[in-house]
């Protein structure tokens, strides 16, 4: 499959606020269910849940909900648990546990640069989501150390990751944002660009600040925003041409605020890279001539390398702050091992891994069907009783630990950092959020001072009611699950 965006999405302009603040996948926001100590007991758990998914409030939304012993297959309390659900990312679960599985812990990514001889290098990138430009320039520094002054040609090796580089099935304002990144060989700075949007005087167009000039030049900028009086309210509406050539900016910042931050993702990954290692090989004096693109390329003698931080920590990356590009990342280092016939889609290699390494850790392969790792897609299905295999399986294996550690903690860290504060439940509670419009998700584990550890899904869809509204609910129950006491 091509890498290329297909030419209808190419010519679509899609206008959307995009921000760094703008996170529609990410976003967690505080919810502060009641504060109470008092215990329940566990065979009044199923009567107190229910109170809560059965309120008027919800009365067209589907709730599926699914609690257990950490080392039992008995429920404590189930509602449509083996039904599909959207996911979001909850489904970074299944894409973690299954790369922790198959790849190992110390696992690493490695980007080498090799020398073919006549002043020729190639630099092949293997997909590393964490790869920057201080690494870069560690690259460039160490070709400088061998005596390396001029490279007459560069050949950027983009053959490790094959298919499109943004998913097919995300919808158009997921591509435009920051959050959906594209993922190929070459991910340097997370695929994305920023730009500062400053108010001047009244009246005036604010100005704009790139965090990189080699962008700025590659942009036909269309700015009408204005700078407002004080005390106004700032807000920017930003919208791409996704062939990568208009960018048009609309809306306003107040004077005298702070300058307004706008995140976009690169259009292309590959040569995006290559513009930014010129600049960084320039800063160490060596001189680059011509640059390209190519699936292969003869890969001789390696001169320079960097390497990634080991598996866990990316792991720790993609669930405590519900990273999408790393989740598509690792989903793609799951084929690197696999046999490759032609075409073959990258990605598509590593969910047939990923189903092989859940299928060993006990989880029903019928249980879910996924078309990305990140949970981007609505086209992800998931129940929870496999969100709760997963959960389980993992429990049983050497991996269990950093596995549970990756995930954000009840009114601590990641995305739970603003939830369940100052109730039974904070600190207790090590579990993935998920959200998307009408698909809210939280599943864990949760170490009850009261009773034995358990774990749990519940998962929201086809709901009109707001986020916040759906996470309130949800952290209901689980402050509920934290009272828990055998009698």
């Amino acid at each position: 499959m091509s890498k290329k965006l297909n030419l209808g999405l190419m010519l679509l302009l899609v206008t959307t606020p995009i921000g760094v603040n703008q996170q529609l996948v990410q976003a967690q926001t505080p919810s502060a269910p009641s504060n109470t100590t008092k215990s329940i007991c566990s065979a009044q758990i199923g009567t107190a849940i229910d109170a809560i998914v059965n309120r008027p409030l919800f009365n067209r939304v589907r709730w599926g909900i699914l609690v257990k012993p950490l080392s039992s297959l008995k429920p404590l309390y189930s509602q449509d648990a083996q039904k599909y659900f959207i996911p979001a990312s909850n489904t970074k679960l299944l894409t973690t546990a299954a790369a922790l599985q198959h790849l190992g812990t110390n696992f690493r990514f490695r980007t080498s640069i090799y020398q073919n001889g006549n002043g020729i290098f190639s630099v092949v990138g293997r997909g590393d989501p964490s790869l920057n430009d201080t690494q870069l320039k560690a690259l460039a520094q160490q070709l400088k150390q061998q005596g390396i002054t001029q490279i007459q040609q560069l050949i950027a090796n983009d053959s490790y990751i094959q298919g499109d580089i943004v998913n097919s099935t995300w919808q158009w304002e997921d591509v435009q944002s920051d959050y959906g990144a594209p993922v190929n060989s070459f991910i340097l700075n997370q695929n994305v660009f920023g730009l500062e949007i400053r108010p001047q005087t009244v009246g005036k167009t604010p100005q704009l600040v790139w965090n990189d000039n080699n962008e700025a030049r590659r942009w036909l900028l269309v700015n009408r925003s204005v700078t407002v009086a004080e005390k106004q309210p700032s807000y920017i509406n930003v919208s791409r041409d996704l062939t990568g050539k208009i960018l048009r900016i609309e809306g306003q910042v107040a004077a005298n605020s702070k300058p307004y931050l706008v995140s976009l993702p690169v259009v292309d990954p590959d040569y995006y890279f290559l513009r930014r290692f010129r600049t960084v090989l320039a800063t160490e004096q060596i001189a680059l001539g011509q640059t390209l693109v190519a699936n292969s390329s003869k890969n001789q003698r390696e001169l320079a390398f960097v390497q990634s931080p080991p598996l866990w920590e990316l792991v720790m990356e993609t669930n405590q702050n519900s990273n999408n590009l790393y989740a598509e990342a690792l989903l793609r280092a799951l084929a690197f091992q696999q046999p490759k016939q032609a075409n073959q889609n990258t990605a598509d290699i590593g969910l047939e891994v990923l189903k092989k390494s859940l299928t060993q850790l006990g989880v029903d392969p019928t249980g879910y069907k996924l078309v990305d790792a990140s949970g981007l897609s609505r086209r992800n299905l998931i129940t929870p009783e496999a969100l709760v295999q997963t959960l389980q399986g993992v429990a049983k294996t050497p991996i269990a630990n950093l596995y549970r550690a990756s995930l954000p903690i009840a009114g601590k860290s990641g995305t739970l950092s603003n939830r369940f504060r100052n109730t039974p439940a904070e600190g207790i509670v090590q579990a993935k959020t998920g959200t998307l419009s009408g698909a809210i998700s939280l599943a864990g584990y949760l170490n009850p001072p009261q009773y034995e550890p358990m774990v749990f899904s519940i998962m929201v869809n086809q709901s009109e009611q707001p986020a916040s509204v759906l996470r309130q609910a949800m952290d209901e129950i689980v402050v509920l699950l934290a009272q828990l006491k055998r009698c």
